[in-house]
């Protein structure tokens, strides 16, 4: 039996509806694909519709930092933060505690990724917010790229014959930023063998550093200072090849010459669980273990020098063994600025950290003054408070 036409369908025998052969219209397939994609077009349009529009940020007017005193600094993390409105934010908290100073990371390798290009995109975010806050900018660089190094060598290590490529990019950061940031601080605590490439310690090594990138930096621009040191508070005992006492370090780069290659001692000060006050000896890691340091400056005739404390401070941590109480260490945080307050040879005590972009998960949260999430602790409304006398 034939079918029955009705319009453009036909019902066949067995009572199936089937398409006309003679009809223009889509398969059933495609027309069902359509609709889904006009169901995600509609579901995106809904997601975009409801999302926060985006952050415009913008430098804002020149601020000035209040404070009780000029010396007040804190190290900054802002390295790895992407979004420019918590570097903003980062750094007007730092300007309401009262800190005029920050020490902040710029990584040769993030910079110079590839040899001879630099990208200065986010340092420049960071300086020029910093500015505009009122805050003065120490740099401090380092961080090896992959082609000025060894194959699978870390990033700490560069060989003495890379020394120029070093003092080349240190002369293109001054140039990049001259008028914006006056101070640079030369390596990370070379004193300890991680920060040396995993190599044995080698103050004259680092010594040779210094005479190799000074001459590059009076060239690019003479008001430039130049911190060298930066070294680790360390009890090492003589002989070892992972890290040198700080003291001994220093004196072994006046004895290879570095005098004349630096302009400004950086110094890493940190109370561990001593207080604030409590007086300097060899054989203990505290606060005023910088006045051991100041010694060997003079004794070497380089007295006229000032210091920076570039790093230091204390930790609550409730288990590290290294660490106080935060009660205590506010005290000696507080303390330790009104302690430099009084030392007319160090420019500016500045303190680790502020703020790290991400919880470290380990003791090293315990050494910040904000969390991640803008909180500021304890210590922080107390540095204010005293900042504000």
């Amino acid at each position: 039996m034939g079918g029955v036409k009705m319009g453009v369908w036909e019902y066949g025998r067995v009572g199936e509806r089937r398409r006309n052969s003679h009809t223009p219209i889509l398969p059933y397939y495609v027309s069902r694909f359509i609709l889904v994609l006009k169901g995600a077009a509609l579901l995106l349009l809904i997601a975009w519709l409801a999302a926060p529009p985006p952050i415009l940020v913008t430098l804002g007017p020149q601020q000035v930092v209040s404070t009780s005193n000029s010396k007040i600094g804190i190290h900054t993390r802002l390295t790895d933060e992407v979004e420019e409105w918590k570097i903003k934010k980062t750094l007007e908290l730092v300007r309401e505690m009262g800190a005029p100073w920050i020490v902040e990371y710029f990584p040769w390798g993030y910079i110079e990724n590839a040899e001879g290009e630099y990208d200065w995109a986010h340092s420049d975010l960071v300086v020029d917010h910093a500015r505009r806050q009122g805050l003065t900018v120490i740099a401090r660089l380092g961080f090896v790229p992959a082609w000025a190094r060894p194959k699978d060598s870390v990033i700490s290590y560069l060989d003495e014959a890379r020394y120029p490529a070093f003092a080349q990019f240190v002369g293109e950061f001054i140039r990049h930023f001259k008028g914006r940031v006056k101070y640079v601080v030369i390596w990370n605590e070379p004193n300890l063998n991680f920060e040396w490439g995993y190599r044995p310690v080698d103050p004259e090594g680092y010594t040779r550093m210094l005479q190799a990138v000074y001459p590059v930096v009076q060239a690019a621009d003479p008001e430039t200072q130049i911190l060298a040191g930066a070294l680790a508070p360390t009890l090492a005992p003589p002989g070892l090849t992972d890290a040198m006492s700080d003291l001994d370090y220093l004196q072994k780069m006046y004895d290879a010459g570095a005098k004349d290659y630096f302009d400004i001692l950086a110094i890493h000060s940190y109370g561990w669980q001593a207080a604030a006050d409590e007086p300097p000896a060899r054989a203990r890691v505290n606060f005023r273990r910088t006045e051991l340091l100041r010694e060997i400056m003079i004794a070497n005739g380089d007295g006229d020098k000032r210091a920076i404390i570039t790093e230091g401070g204390w930790n609550d941590h409730p288990r590290w063994t290294k660490a106080v109480r935060p009660a205590e260490r506010i005290a000696d945080t507080v303390r330790a600025y009104e302690i430099v307050k009084q030392w007319d040879w160090v420019q500016a005590c500045v303190l680790w950290a502020f703020r790290y972009p991400a919880p470290a998960q380990t003791y090293q949260d315990y050494f910040t003054f904000v969390t991640p999430d803008f909180d500021p602790k304890p210590i922080y409304y107390e540095v204010q408070r005293y900042a504000a006398r």
